[in-house]
């Protein structure tokens, strides 16, 4: 009977060291779940903050600041690159502290006066909280690498707390976005012939596309001011216009 017992003692003790870790396992997925959600929630808020702006200014002014918002979730696999790379284990307290960039919100607008716009209209609302800021437009990068980045963090009403998420949001023209999609690619090329050529050539890429930039805003600009007195029909017209912008 004794030595029945003792026979079972191993197998019982491997899974009772199976179930702990699985435990283990189990207890840091569904951390890293709740982790990653709160990040996704932080998008959906800044998000939809961006898309109420731009309504606000189709009612008001009939244009839209915003051409599109793009939307990114950094990978499990980034985050622990990234962590390697700055020499920290990727606990949760470490990702929260050390990383600003797991939630990212690009917004792309028509012309360069909206990305100071949107951009001082979001870090000036009371729940949005101005961490750090990057002017790549003012003080482009070497290689020519245009755009406007903000760290915020937003607070995230969950059932039985509140915490504040942080997100890098980028703001840029379509032309700026143009230009880093496709320096985005080339930069990935293995074993570039003429390295040297081809940054060089990009940087006058990015400087004749900050040019076109500058030339459409002047353009609109100039159109802004051109100002035909409306007939009474006319006015009338363009209000019920103002009425009928679909809403949702």
């Amino acid at each position: 009977m004794e030595e029945k017992k003792w026979l079972q003692m191993p197998e019982k003790v491997g899974k009772n060291i199976i179930m702990g870790q699985a435990m283990n396992l189990l207890d840091g997925v569904l951390d890293y779940k709740e982790l990653m959600m709160g990040y996704a929630c932080a998008i959906k808020e800044i998000n939809t903050k961006f898309e109420v702006l731009d309504t606000e200014f189709e009612v008001r002014y009939k244009r839209n600041p915003i051409n599109t918002i793009e939307t990114r979730l950094k990978s499990q696999t980034s985050i622990l690159q990234k962590m390697a790379k700055i020499g920290l284990p990727p606990t949760r307290e470490n990702i929260e502290n050390s990383l600003n960039d797991i939630a990212g919100i690009r917004v792309i607008c028509s012309y360069i006066d909206d990305i100071y716009l949107l951009a001082d209209a979001l870090t000036k609302q009371d729940d949005i909280q101005l961490i750090r800021k990057k002017d790549y437009i003012k003080n482009p990068k070497p290689n020519g690498y245009r755009s406007l980045h903000l760290i915020v963090s937003v607070p995230i009403f969950f059932a039985e707390s509140t915490k504040e998420i942080k997100a890098e949001v980028q703001i840029r023209t379509i032309a700026m976005d143009f230009w880093a999609s496709l320096e985005h690619q080339i930069k990935y090329k293995k074993n570039v012939d003429h390295a040297e050529k081809v940054i060089a050539r990009l940087k006058e890429c990015a400087d004749e596309i900050a040019h076109v930039d500058e030339t459409m805003l002047e353009i609109r600009k100039e159109m802004d001011h051109i100002q035909e007195k409306p007939t009474d029909i006319e006015a009338l017209y363009e209000k019920l216009k103002k009425i009928d912008i679909n809403l949702m």
